[in-house]
């Protein structure tokens, strides 16, 4: 089977999503339609989705959540930017945006305005709350990972911490995309589209929902993660030998036996006092420390060994670079191969580098990537003349700055600069 034929057999083949969104949230919502086959199109400004230049923390954001999808570069703030927007929503079949609330109606793109020129539009909407009582704040992930009881879960007790990576943001990107597939399905039976939306604050409380219904069930508030109260008494990092760290559980008394056996801890697993994981986990305070001094013998790689060998969990600690180079990644497909154009990652070239695929297998195969993350205005001029927009319509609108092309790279002649559209 070819690529194209590939494409083809993708669950969302066929499918046209038209987004205008940044930062992560929203991306994440394209990404994943994008993975499993639809057509997304990118609406970024002239002068681009604002991730593109981001730095710190933020310099990955565009390169890992717009992969798969096609760049279109308009200025919505001019009557002929929407137009064009607008016949490109005329044959699709998702809109999505993550934009504060009442901008995408000033502009003429709200829901009421798009479900009228085709209502078979799903319109998929990403926020920071749903409509009620906080709908009117500015909420980012560590905003409502605060107010939402996570980093109360996540940190020492009064020291509340935002969990280490965009959970939010992603999640309920992934929520509107599953929303988007709801309404789809749905549509094949109603014929008619509808609003979708997902919101930062309410993901987080879905979150943390476990730590509610152990409150209602128990009548005990949960702990912060760090000083809860653990189920099994072997459920923690290690310091070992060299100043290494890593994580060991033991969680069943089958494997407290397996363990005590592994590293020569006879006298433990004979002490009736700590026959039973619960009784294991009422004596921490003076087993931990021992267990501890034990380990300290051994380096985390023999400590890995013996676990693997006896079949216990263990988890080495690992740095988010490290996993570049996982054996597992590596080998079951996880981790594909892409070049990020130089305004995909704010560098001064192309970077060569592996992306992390969605966490999913469909008949026994990854989703693999069919794009790198495109240039800005990459796919402007193809889009535009799909449109009926002929070459002097495009000269006159790049001209005029309501579109940007991608610069054609040396000795690519299928993508003329702005100037050879200009004397086209």
């Amino acid at each position: 089977m070819n690529d194209v034929q590939a494409d083809q057999n993708l669950p969302y083949s066929g499918v046209r999503v038209v987004e205008m969104t940044h930062m992560v949230m929203g991306p994440t919502c394209g990404m994943v339609l994008a993975d499993l086959g639809a057509e997304v199109i990118k609406v970024e400004p002239i002068s681009g989705d604002s991730t593109r230049v981001l730095r710190g923390s933020g310099a990955g954001f565009f390169s890992t959540f717009n992969r798969n999808k096609k760049s279109i570069a308009v200025d919505v703030k001019d009557p002929r930017g929407v137009e064009i927007v607008h016949k490109l929503l005329a044959g699709a079949d998702v809109f999505s945006e993550n934009f504060k609330s009442g901008t995408m109606d000033k502009l003429g793109l709200g829901y009421a305005a798009l479900s009228s020129l085709n209502p078979r539009l799903v319109y998929v909407s990403h926020k920071g709350f749903l409509p009620g009582p906080y709908d009117h704040r500015t909420a980012l992930d560590e905003v409502v990972q605060m107010m939402g009881g996570l980093a109360y879960m996540t940190g020492p007790d009064g020291r509340p911490l935002r969990a280490g990576t965009s959970v939010n943001d992603i999640m309920g990107g992934m929520f509107g995309a599953i929303g988007a597939m709801a309404a789809l399905a749905q549509r094949e039976r109603t014929g008619r589209g509808q609003e979708v939306q997902s919101a930062l604050f309410e993901n987080n409380v879905f979150l943390v929902a476990q730590h509610m219904m152990q409150y209602a069930v128990t009548g005990k508030a949960a702990a912060p993660m760090p000083s809860r109260i653990s189920a099994w008494a072997v459920y923690d990092v290690f310091s070992v030998k060299n100043g290494e760290q890593i994580f060991l559980a033991v969680v069943s008394d089958t494997q407290w036996g397996l363990f005590c056996d592994a590293f020569g801890l006879a006298e433990l697993k004979a002490d009736e006092r700590i026959a039973s994981n619960n009784q294991r986990v009422q004596a921490r305070e003076w087993l931990l420390p021992q267990l501890r001094k034990h380990l300290e013998a051994f380096t985390a790689a023999e400590i890995s060994a013996i676990f693997e060998r006896c079949g216990l969990p263990y988890a080495p600690i690992t740095k988010p670079q490290d996993l570049f180079d996982d054996p597992h990644l590596l080998a079951t497909g996880g981790l594909a191969e892409v070049t990020l154009p130089p305004d995909a990652s704010g560098a001064a070239q192309a970077i060569a580098t592996r992306t992390a695929l969605l966490p999913l297998t469909l008949g026994g195969e990854r989703l693999r990537l069919r794009a790198a993350p495109p240039s800005l205005g990459q796919d402007t001029q193809t889009l535009l003349t799909d449109l009926g927009y002929t070459p002097e319509d495009l000269r006159q609108l790049t001209e005029a700055g309501i579109v940007k092309c991608q610069d054609a790279q040396p000795g690519d002649a299928s993508n003329p600069s702005a100037n050879e559209l200009a004397s086209a």
